[in-house]
């Protein structure tokens, strides 16, 4: 059988894609750091729970030594500052979103890639539209859905040359209980909003394609697709067009 783990499983959008690889026939791992939350996900799709801080290297070190191969990991938790402007952010707010948004993924990543690339698995992130485009009100959310992006379309190469295909997924605005208060002003100016099925939905397309390096923009009412990134100048000389670095 097919297994699968997934973070930030315990509401929203982990919860959502939890169900949806459940439903796709996979055992799936949920993990969150609310072991309660854990719990009534596993309960909902026959799974499993597991309560940790993503941001701890040695709770991914505890966690994967319990598996002795994974085929799919969704590494999903996320949290916002919801601060608009820097010199208003505390420090904790600031480490606690880079614990979880940035080292997550990170550690996420370090520990399961041994156990993807026993069975030619897959990855997926969840990023953000954030990660695309300027979002002025979060600017510290927004730069760590960029690192995101940046870390997955990096990676993905060497993975892919080891079995393990990386992606990630870039949600516009969901309901789900991150945008908090938000969700009054946006209803009431009739900005539509994802429902977490349609992220979990495309968390399925990307697994069903068996292509890496790739960020899917997932908004409501559009068929998810790839973002597809302009190049950037190369340099100018004599010999020296369209000449790349030596990687």
């Amino acid at each position: 059988m097919t297994l699968a783990l997934v973070t930030g499983g315990g509401s929203g959008i982990g919860r959502a894609i939890a169900e949806r690889l459940a439903a796709d026939g996979a055992d799936v791992l949920v993990v969150d750091i609310d072991e309660i939350a854990a719990q009534r996900t596993a309960r909902a799709v026959d799974g499993r729970a597991v309560a940790a801080d993503v941001g701890d290297p040695a709770e991914w070190d505890r966690l994967a030594d319990t598996i002795p191969g994974l085929d799919i990991a969704c590494l999903n938790a996320g949290v916002v500052t919801g601060e608009a402007h820097l010199d208003d952010l505390s420090d904790d707010a600031y480490r606690r979103i880079m614990r979880v948004n940035v080292d997550g993924v990170v550690l996420g990543l370090r520990a399961l890639i041994p156990l993807l690339e026993r069975n030619e698995g897959d990855a997926v992130v969840t990023a953000s539209l954030a990660g695309l485009t300027p979002m002025p009100s979060d600017p510290i959310y927004t730069a760590t859905k960029h690192f995101l992006v940046g870390l997955v379309r990096s990676a993905a190469p060497g993975l892919a040359a080891r079995g393990v295909r990386l992606n990630a997924v870039c949600p516009g605005i969901a309901d789900t209980p991150l945008i908090g208060n938000g969700r009054a002003r946006l209803e009431a100016a009739g900005f539509p909003l994802l429902e977490p099925a349609d992220v979990a939905a495309a968390v399925a397309l990307v697994l069903a394609t068996g292509e890496g390096g790739q960020a899917w923009v997932v908004q409501p009412g559009r068929v998810p697709e790839p973002y597809r990134f302009g190049g950037v100048p190369g340099p100018r000389g004599a010999g020296a067009e369209g000449v790349r670095p030596p990687l």
